[in-house]
């Protein structure tokens, strides 16, 4: 099916795109042209006190996008298509209504409470539902803000009226009320009203139809859902209907073709008009004057065939000669239709070819404008603003001579000549539905490509007075640096000691946010990682980094946790402590293995293991690791196999604790360098 749709440029060639994989025809003629507005002054506070924004539509989505850098606030949508878009925008929290304007209202409802704050409504300066007034009375503040404005096309596009005149429609979607009004208001005001009657008006809603109630389309239908994917659903619905009877498409009038609305006309035949209005004719008539030529030729025939025997042998060898032809010429009729179609064929292909030709000529200008953007961007200060490309110019001249020739290029098949005129001084028949389903689809062709060149011809001109604009915004920036440069040559080292001074405290911050790791035993990962945009030139920092790496992703075991772990390390090491192998150390041993009784406390004395390791648990209360350390790796060497895991504990953490202060060495020795 060719489906006309009438949304902005952006949302038109999406939906574009999904029709084109369904297998459909889309036909692009926007009705509005967005504009991003600007903000205003209270925007961003609004939009930092409120608990939630209410998005209902893709374009509020980009909108919001542009006018505030914040994606973590949540985001109620009022369908699939818009959150979607939300969310390729990088907002994190969206959650769907899938539905209409109530239904959003109702997901507030059901998912926020009033007293977590305001919400803030990013909207178009037109709404079909003022949420301030649906959700006031359920107690939540609303503020809305226009961020956007689609305005109004003040003439059919072109292509919408080249399709529609030409009857080379099948359906027509519309997806709001405002849209659908237009569309009357436009359709009317070109005149072409009256060619509705073979198009279906596909609705987003029942809302959404009802402007179009006055006019003569051949059905009209309203998606079962106000969604996006529920019009593409009626879309595929109307074109599985159409196969099973006569073509949608065709201009013929039929039972099944026939209008909607009662009051509507009936479509007129394409071939039928001509046939109707023609007078009676007077005379024999043509068909009189066929039988006549026939009668003639037989009594020619029979005299040539009796007086055969009497011509010369040469008019006899002759005769023979023109009767051994093994078919009759082909009748004026039949020449005249190979013209029609072989010129049909002739023209799709000059389109075709002309098509292709344009479209390499716009990717061309394309590159040139965006060489001439970068160019504008990239000269230096004080450098003259670029003059226009030389080869646009005289190129879009080209293309519109191409379009121009291209519409006035004839489509149906040449004047008959003077060979393969009828025989009849009848006009030769009009064109058949077939050849006027190509004319409309060649006219569309036409009409299409003249839109793009027209939309071709504002954007290059818009590029010019952009690229004027950036070339002096460019130039102004520029003195304007140099200016504060000058002024500020003093406050350069200033400057420079600030962001020194901010990159130390920078690091302080780290490295107490790493002691605090250490302590808790979690592991640092994400801290370390905050260090990789301040150590470059700074190698005692790159060390330290390199010193914690082995540690960041599982973390070291912290004080309390050694400290816990040292009572059964102590007891497995007092019961390998055995001087020698008599039968009563080794029942002393098995005994410390079932109970273990040792001195505690800083003050035992002696180089007993018992000694040793009393003073170290001491030392290992009162935060001294690295003493307890110390005297545990003093412990005969008997005793190492209970002691090693526990040291390999104790000896990174020491590690890490280590080079932890030496970062907090270098920043305070970096802070003060700053003063």
């Amino acid at each position: 099916m060719r489906v006309l749709i009438t949304r902005p440029e952006r949302e038109a060639t999406t939906l574009a795109a999904a029709l084109g994989e369904r297998g459909h025809v889309p036909v692009i003629a926007p009705l509005f042209h967005l504009q991003i507005l600007r903000p205003s002054a209270d925007f961003s506070a609004s939009l930092a006190a409120s608990q939630a924004i209410l998005l209902t539509s893709a374009n509020g989505a980009r909108a919001l996008a542009e006018a505030s850098d914040q994606r973590g606030r949540p985001i109620f949508a009022v369908g699939d298509t818009t959150a979607a878009t939300a969310e390729g925008l990088g907002f994190s929290a969206v959650t769907s209504a899938s539905g209409d304007g109530l239904a959003l209202a109702t997901l507030v409802r059901r998912k926020l409470d009033p007293k977590g704050g305001p919400l803030v409504h990013v909207s178009g300066a037109d709404i079909a539902l003022d949420f301030a007034e649906a959700l006031k009375p359920d107690g939540f503040e609303v503020r809305r803000f226009a961020l956007y404005e689609a305005r109004e096309e003040t003439v059919l596009p072109e292509s919408a009226r080249a399709a529609i005149e030409g009857r080379a429609l099948d359906a027509a979607t519309f997806f709001s009320p405002r849209a659908a009004e237009l569309f009357a208001r436009l359709v009317e005001k070109a005149g072409v009203a009256n060619a509705l009657s073979s198009i279906t008006a596909v609705a987003i809603s029942p809302a959404a139809l009802a402007p179009l109630k006055a006019l003569p389309f051949k059905a009209t239908a309203a998606a079962a859902r106000p969604t996006r994917q529920a019009v593409l659903d009626e879309i595929d619905r109307l074109a599985a209907a159409g196969t099973e009877g006569p073509s949608i498409m065709s201009d013929t009038a039929s039972s099944s073709d026939r209008p909607a609305n009662p009051a509507a006309p009936p479509a007129e035949p394409a071939v039928a008009p001509a046939a109707r209005q023609a007078p009676p004719r007077r005379g024999i008539g043509v068909v009189g004057a066929f039988v006549t030529g026939i009668v003639s030729s037989c009594l020619v025939l029979a005299g040539a065939l009796v007086s055969l025997p009497y011509w010369p042998a040469e008019l006899r060898d002759m005769w023979r000669g023109q009767a051994a032809l093994p078919a009759p010429v082909p009748t004026p009729a039949l020449d005249l239709q190979t013209i029609r179609q072989d010129a049909a064929a002739a023209a799709t292909a000059t389109v075709n070819t002309a098509r292709a030709d344009l479209m390499a000529r716009l990717d061309d200008l394309e590159k040139r404008l965006r060489a001439l953007s970068t160019t504008v961007a990239e000269r230096p200060a004080g450098a003259p603003a670029p003059a226009a490309d030389p080869a646009v110019a005289p190129a879009l001249a080209e293309l519109r001579r191409k379009v121009e020739a291209l519409e006035g290029r004839p489509v149906s098949a040449p004047a008959p000549t003077a060979e393969t005129a009828p025989a009849t001084p009848a006009s030769p028949p009009p064109p058949n539905a077939e050849q006027e389903r190509e004319i409309a689809g060649l006219k569309l062709e036409v009409a299409t490509l003249r839109n793009a060149l027209q939309t071709l011809d504002r954007t290059v001109s818009g590029q010019g007075d952009q690229a004027k604009v950036l070339a002096d915004a460019v130039d102004k920036a520029r003195s304007e640096a140099d200016r504060a440069r000058n002024e500020a040559g003093a406050r350069g080292v200033g400057e420079q000691k600030a962001l020194a001074a901010a990159n130390a405290s920078a690091v302080i911050g780290i490295a107490a946010r790493l002691n605090a790791a250490l302590d808790s035993g979690l592991p640092f990962a994400g801290d370390l990682g905050l260090l990789a945009p301040l150590v470059q030139g700074n190698a005692k920092l790159g060390e330290v980094v390199i010193a914690l790496q082995p540690y960041a992703r599982d973390g070291v075991t912290s004080r309390s946790e050694l400290a816990a772990a040292f009572p059964t390390m102590a007891k497995a090491a007092l019961a390998d402590d055995i001087a020698d192998d008599s039968f009563g150390e080794r029942l002393l041993a098995k005994l410390r293995n079932l109970v273990s009784l040792r001195r505690v406390g800083a003050d035992v004395e002696g180089d007993t293991t018992e000694a040793k390791l009393a003073r170290a648990e001491a030392a290992l209360d009162a935060g001294d690791i690295g003493k307890a350390v110390e005297l545990v790796k003093s412990l005969p060497p008997q005793t190492a196999k209970a002691t090693a895991a526990w040291l390999a504990r104790a000896d990174a953490h020491l590690t890490a604790k280590r080079a932890v202060d030496q970062l907090a060495a270098e920043a305070v020795f970096l802070l003060g360098a700053t003063r």
